[in-house]
């Protein structure tokens, strides 16, 4: 692939918050995982964790979580992307907060471009309740859930129209 090319499939790749009711094979579901494999982490300790939710009851408690964002419960897989804190820390301390916040966010954005790639819609879901996510899912307090990425088959092709241009968000060498 070539510079082109991935601008090609990055520009296709748009906020999908309509799906089919379709499932997804658990063998799509296991390959857009392996695309985490190949992700940078701080010190390689991967300090993330997904939680793949199927479950229709506990996708509508992850929207009831998003602030009812429909979408989260009409999509047929949630991957939810936690920090691990623990993981991080054990290496660099308190700054091991940020570089765990950071390769969750890094492993998320991977899972998104591979569910790109599978030819599933995707739309990454960053406004929601913790606490509600933490309880729905029984996380441990050293996990904080980061996204709620949903997943799906879908009809939407076209890329989003509201996207801004880059150059407004590009600074060289100072702001």
């Amino acid at each position: 692939m070539n510079l082109s090319e991935l601008s090609r499939f990055l520009a296709g790749r748009t906020s999908v918050r309509h799906y089919l009711s379709d499932q997804v094979p658990d063998n799509i579901i296991k390959e857009i995982l392996s695309s985490t494999r190949s992700a940078p982490s701080a010190g390689n300790l991967e300090s993330w964790d997904v939680i793949v939710v199927t479950d229709e009851g506990t996708r509508e408690l992850l929207a009831d979580a998003a602030f009812n964002q429909e979408h989260v419960s009409a999509a047929p897989v949630v991957f939810v992307v936690c920090a691990n804190y623990v993981r991080s820390m054990s290496r660099y301390g308190e700054r091991g907060i940020l570089y765990a916040m950071q390769d969750a966010t890094i492993a998320g954005t991977y899972l998104m471009m591979a569910i790109h790639a599978s030819g599933l819609g995707s739309c990454w879901t960053g406004a929601f309740d913790d606490e509600m996510v933490r309880e729905t899912l029984d996380l441990p307090g050293h996990i904080r859930p980061v996204t709620l990425l949903t997943a799906g088959y879908t009809k939407e092709v076209n890329p989003s129209p509201h996207r801004m241009e880059t150059a407004e968000h590009v600074h060289f060498g100072y702001w």
